[in-house]
């Protein structure tokens, strides 16, 4: 009689797409999420914690378009009760579709505008490969309820002082800023965008989409080839192009390549290829404006610069979008020498919360790639890991003068230079507004911003002290 067999051990090893951090890599992971954690701080957000799990329906317009309910995700399906199916459930997919569901629940309870950061685990259900994990960490940051432009411009600066806080040199790293309704204006001038009709061409405007976001990769030959009847790889497979005519395919071509020397060449640029169009000089009047606002608080085009290439999300974003990349070398998994890429991206959403409330809620935020940002210090610049503290958030700047914005924002830079957490509250309304806004969040100062050179600072609540040195916190004192 034969020996019945031993079950099986389970085989010790990690599941496809999963991975596992020990020891020092622990310690510098929280490090760096603390570092950047402080820059978050310092622009006045707030940590949000949600639940990883939520009910599918609420992820639905954020997953890939798919027909199957959980495509895309780890999802399940609760027992049924009372013959009644139970709910399908998933691991986040992302940090957007939980923030939307937040803001919707505990809307009456939050401050308006609500700035919240998020950090942690998000899963896909995905092919894993190399660098690809269906497990990673995202560091967000939205603003939810501004539609001011000064909130887009406000996120593009903290990018920049997130990389730089966790040891990526200027030099090494640039946030590229382009505007959905700039690329739109450029579709409807070349004739692939009737705004009476955004279904017709659809078709045409996405192979467009796709051709742009190749420019890299393919060089501006093959993208003009895919914007016209199409274009054969080196592999012999072909591709269908949009079909436009030569000088549709310019006008899109002169957009990818409007990028020059300065910011407001570029502006200058984008607004002659978009005259004609309402919806084009709207955009390229949005990127001035931010432009305008980063040059006050001293972000130069070797840190943010306006370039039309940038082409992250158009299809979910409705305003400006944005990206981080560094620009260093790394060596692939061969060994060859390639630019990494990007590390972080965002802009502007018009609807967040519209799954939920019938309520048109404007957001701006960006996510950065913690996981891919950390790995690439850890393999190629891991000097870089020894990230110190930062002190807390406690002054709100202010202005009732539309006139003193640039100087509200020159201000809070000082200020912020000097080591302090600062916010700008740039919605100029009813003087109570802002003081309410500040109790709401426990900012115990207000910085009020009365002249170029004049100022008067208070306390959002009596019972505070002032600091023992003012001088180690007041701009100018």
């Amino acid at each position: 009689m034969a020996k019945p067999k031993k079950p099986q051990r389970p085989k010790a090893e990690t599941p496809k797409g999963f991975r596992d951090y020990f020891g020092t890599e622990v310690t510098q992971r929280g490090e760096m999420l603390k570092a950047i954690a402080d820059v978050y701080h310092r622009y006045g957000f707030d940590a949000l914690e949600s639940s990883a799990v939520e009910k599918v329906e609420a992820l639905g317009k954020f997953l890939p378009d798919v027909d199957r309910p959980n495509e895309g995700v780890f999802a399940w399906q609760e027992d049924s009760e009372n013959d009644k199916p139970g709910d399908w459930l998933a691991l986040r997919y992302d940090m957007t579709a939980p923030l939307a569901r937040v803001y919707a629940q505990h809307r009456n309870e939050l401050p308006n505008p609500y700035r919240r950061y998020a950090m942690g685990p998000v899963w896909r259900n995905e092919k894993p490969g190399p660098g690809r994990f269906r497990q990673f960490y995202q560091c967000d940051a939205d603003t939810v309820g501004s539609a001011s432009m000064a909130a887009d411009a406000e996120i593009c600066a903290m990018l920049s002082d997130t990389l730089e806080s966790v040891g990526i040199p200027r030099g090494d790293y640039v946030v590229r800023v382009n505007n959905r309704k700039v690329l739109n204006g450029v579709m409807e001038v070349a004739g692939v965008l009737d705004p009476k009709d955004p279904e017709k061409f659809a078709d045409e405007r996405g192979i467009v989409l796709r051709a742009i976001d190749k420019l890299d990769r393919l060089g501006p030959d093959g993208v003009r080839a895919l914007l016209g009847k199409g274009r054969k790889d080196d592999s012999g497979d072909y591709t269908d192009g949009a079909g436009l005519e030569d000088a549709q395919a310019d006008i899109v071509m002169g957009f990818m390549q409007a990028k020059r020397d300065t910011g407001a060449e570029t502006v200058a640029r984008l607004m002659e290829l978009v005259q004609g169009s309402a919806t084009g000089i709207k955009g390229v009047e949005e990127l001035q404006t931010i432009s305008d606002l980063l040059a006050a608080g001293g972000y130069g085009p070797d840190r943010i610069e306006i370039d039309p290439s940038v082409v992250r999300g158009l299809g979910y974003y409705t305003g400006p979008v944005y990206e981080a990349e560094l620009t260093f070398e790394i060596l692939d998994e061969k060994g060859r020498k390639r630019n990494f890429g990007s590390v972080a991206g965002g802009g502007r959403y018009d609807d967040l919360a519209g799954t939920f409330i019938n309520k048109k809620l404007p957001g701006v935020g960006i996510s950065i790639g913690f996981s891919r940002l950390f790995d690439v210090i850890r393999q190629s610049r891991p000097e870089l890991l020894n990230i110190g503290p930062k002190s807390p958030t406690h002054v709100l700047v202010y202005t009732e003068d539309k006139e003193l914005r640039e100087v509200a924002q020159q201000t809070a830079q000082q200020l912020r230079q000097n080591g302090n957490n600062v916010e700008v509250f740039d919605t100029v309304k009813k003087w109570d507004k802002h003081f309410k806004y500040a109790d709401k969040k426990g900012i115990p100062y207000i910085w009020y911003v009365t002249g170029t050179d004049s100022h008067e600072v208070k306390r959002t609540n009596e019972n505070e002290k002032l600091p023992a040195d003012p001088q180690t916190w007041n701009r100018d004192a």
